[in-house]
């Protein structure tokens, strides 16, 4: 449960077109060396941290892309009830157009994941491997991204009060058009500094687990409204209580304008 909240904002926060159809080149908000710093709780008990990462990783896909990587570990005190180690990766070409590559690693509580996904895009499908084993294969169309890649494309779009986006998105098993709503644009403050953000609420109909038992399941999240649209912190709402995350620490942002 240490990830599940934070993976929701990676799987529904979409990215690349307004209701009506409007997208184009976008100024790219972050660059390599980029790192975001989060404080994981659980209600009021800090349960763990996340690292989000821009990388390069041309040498991986043969072609210039984008490293995207995100790991989660659990407190020590927590190891000893709940261990979670995440390693996730993210391959994306440098125009941000689409996924070429998806890697996930997961260790939490006793169940382990090693998860594969191959993006072919003369066929528009996506090969889903489990610990080496091809699993399955799904259709996508052009634009789809993997669960991580889409919380960097979100970033490249303007965003207002009232503003529904959406794209597909997909993890090898299903492909979906997530969504999510612009609510409003209010301050947050954290660590005794105030950011200007959006209050940003993604569309939970096609997330499991917890949020799909949870009759109540809500996740808020605060983008700032400058240049950079950073996930300063999220909430969560399910069955079993409260998860939150904070920004501690953002070294390597790119320049504040374009």
């Amino acid at each position: 449960m240490l990830a599940a909240a934070l993976f929701v904002v990676l799987f529904g926060c979409p990215h690349a077109q307004a209701k009506d159809g409007s997208a184009g080149k976008r100024p790219v908000p972050f660059q390599i060396g980029e790192r975001l710093d989060y404080s994981l709780k659980w209600g009021f008990i800090p349960v763990g941290v996340a690292v989000f990462e821009v990388l390069d990783g041309s040498s991986v896909t043969g072609i210039p892309s984008y490293l995207f990587r995100l790991t989660v570990r659990s407190h020590p005190v927590i190891d000893l009830i709940y261990k979670v180690r995440d390693h996730i990766e993210s391959y994306v070409d440098r125009s941000m157009t689409h996924s070429l590559l998806y890697r996930k690693k997961q260790q939490e509580g006793r169940h382990k994941r090693d998860i594969e996904v191959r993006f072919d895009w003369k066929r528009s499908r996506a090969y889903r491997y489990n610990k080496g084993r091809y699993e399955t294969r799904v259709d996508v169309p052009a634009g789809t991204f993997d669960p991580l890649g889409v919380f960097y494309a979100f970033r490249l779009n303007p965003i207002s009060d009232g503003l529904v986006v959406e794209t597909p998105v997909t993890d090898g098993k299903k492909a979906v058009i997530a969504t999510a709503r612009v609510v409003r644009r209010e301050p947050v403050s954290l660590h005794k500094k105030t950011f200007d953000t959006y209050l940003v609420e993604p569309d939970l109909k096609h997330v499991g687990g917890v949020f799909e038992k949870s009759k109540d399941a809500k996740l808020q999240v605060w983008v700032t409204a400058d240049f950079r649209r950073i996930v300063v912190a999220l909430k969560s709402k399910v069955v079993v209580g409260h998860f939150s995350g904070e920004l501690t620490s953002a070294p390597g942002l790119a320049p504040s304008r374009p």
